[in-house]
């Protein structure tokens, strides 16, 4: 009850953050899940980590709509007729985004919306004010920046237009990547990298990587999540490697005994989350989503996270000098390397029946960080302060990627110097994706908007929200943590070499 007078009487948070708060504490709680004794230690250890999920499941932690079967259809429970024209294809798409739930009660992928709007690009100048106050009204009513779209791998009006409107609103969100393929246009791309070193986005994902693995029919949500279209992620539950590394004797503990219990705990509890959503909650029998083909439970898989693989080598390996530890030494490289590959194979061993699209497997995913990890590195970067020349670092991080479909990424700050050469990191980003990286973000170290982690905040915001004024963006909060917390705005700045 204090919890709830205290969310009631917070002068920071906005009405609407203040009812998407109370919901949560509702959900808190109840007890509906069966939570065995083993995983209920690691939970209260941090060691197994639920990302704020909520007690009692009742939406899919990441819904991805099919947006081109709804822009061909429309929409018979929202009484909407396929789009005629710009304006009411970017109405129709509006009023849709309201009715998708997520984790956040925001929708997390909003569709490749160049390939949705550039059939109704005809007259550009008429295009480019419908795009301009469609993104206007994104930002200033999904006010969270875990919402996400794509744009690429083809060239299109819309997308030439979305990417100009970006850099004139400097936008936190929507979040956006553009999906990159040895087809894609030269100047496309640069436009894109030029919009990146203005506003942090889009990022770069490896088209032709994650085609393969999702037979082309997949988005990029959230932070940088691979997820099938017309499906999405029942959960993300994350394993801190480093809280795991602390209860090992030795490296060959930990390999052969402690992970593969963790696996274990930790996969039993997804079941459980996936168990109550698909069987007691009633969201695939009552969503209009589903009625409409829109999404299919066919479509969903689960996301095992993990976190902290550079402090969990270091630990192992009592590696206390640079040259030792990870990012940097060989040896702590292939430690990290062997760990990974042993954590991919205990969680293939796992099956859950409701995971089907991805044979009934869940996909590992590179977590990102929470606004309150203190000390502790996302997925398997190498630490902030700690990061080798930009070569060394690519060709470090890639060996990861392969294991890592349901999304791993690398983070890079270039200075002010790089806007007048974006034909270098073109380079950078075809080098790192030969080398099989499967996403890369990048920001220039003078923007308003930076990249947290896997999310956009605008510094401005930050310092706003610290000093206990209003944001209109619920993530600020996760940003201004991420600042203190994890040193983001102290990472090594390259330059144009």
């Amino acid at each position: 009850m204090n919890n709830i007078l205290n969310i009631i009487k917070n002068q920071t948070l906005t009405y609407e953050q203040k009812v998407l708060s109370l919901a949560r504490a509702a959900e808190d709680s109840l007890n509906v899940l069966n939570i065995s004794k083993e995983a209920q230690e690691y939970r209260d250890a941090g060691i197994i980590c639920d990302l704020n999920e909520g007690h009692a499941p009742y939406r899919p932690r990441y819904v991805a709509p099919d947006y081109e079967k709804f822009m061909k259809h429309g929409s018979g429970f929202l009484g909407l007729e396929p789009p005629k024209n710009i304006w009411e294809a970017v109405n129709n798409l509006l009023i849709l985004y309201k009715h998708i739930p997520s984790i956040t009660s925001f929708p997390v992928y909003i569709g490749n919306i160049d390939t949705l709007l550039d059939p109704f690009v005809i007259d550009e100048e008429d295009a480019y004010k419908a795009i301009k106050l469609f993104l206007t009204h994104i930002d200033r009513t999904i006010t969270d920046s875990f919402c996400h779209t794509n744009i690429g791998p083809k060239d299109t009006k819309a997308g030439r237009i979305i990417l100009k409107v970006q850099r004139e609103l400097q936008t936190s969100i929507p979040n956006i990547s553009m999906k990159y393929n040895n087809e894609t246009p030269d100047n496309f791309a640069v436009d894109a990298i030029k919009t990146a070193l203005t506003t942090a986005k889009p990022s770069f994902a490896n088209d032709e990587m994650f085609s393969k693995e999702f037979n082309g029919n997949y988005c990029i949500a959230s932070c940088y999540n691979g997820l099938p279209i017309g499906g999405g992620s029942y959960t993300l539950v994350r394993l801190n490697l480093d809280g795991l590394a602390k209860k090992s004797k030795n490296i060959e503990d930990f390999l052969n005994s402690i992970l593969p219990d963790a696996v274990k705990r930790m996969a039993g509890y997804m079941d459980e989350r996936i168990k109550f959503l698909v069987e007691e909650s009633n969201f695939f029998e009552s969503s209009f989503l589903v009625r409409e083909g829109l999404i299919s439970r066919d479509n969903f898989t689960a996301m095992f996270g993990m976190f902290g693989l550079a402090d969990c080598v270091n630990h192992l390996l009592s590696a206390k000098k640079q040259h030792d530890r990870y990012g940097h030494s060989e040896k702590a490289n292939n430690l990290g390397y062997k760990i990974i590959e042993k954590l991919d194979e205990e969680v293939k061993n796992h099956k859950n029946p409701y995971c089907k699209i991805t044979n009934e497997n869940f996909l590992l995913h590179a977590q990102v960080g929470i606004d309150s990890d203190e000390g502790i590195t996302p997925g398997c970067r190498i630490p902030i302060g700690e990061e080798p020349e930009l070569h060394e670092h690519l060709i470090q991080s890639a060996k990861f990627h392969k294991f890592f479909p349901s999304g791993i990424g690398d983070i890079f700050a270039f200075d002010e110097t790089t806007k007048k050469n974006p034909e270098f990191i073109l380079d950078v980003i075809k080098g790192a994706f030969s080398q099989d990286m499967r996403y890369l973000s990048l920001y220039c170290s003078d923007s308003d908007v930076i990249r947290i982690t896997g999310y956009l905040v605008k510094k401005s915001e930050i310092e706003k929200l610290d000093k206990g004024e209003q944001v209109l963006r619920d993530t600020v909060v996760l940003g201004l943590g991420a600042v203190k917390n994890q040193r983001v705005l102290e990472r090594k700045i390259r330059k144009n070499d």
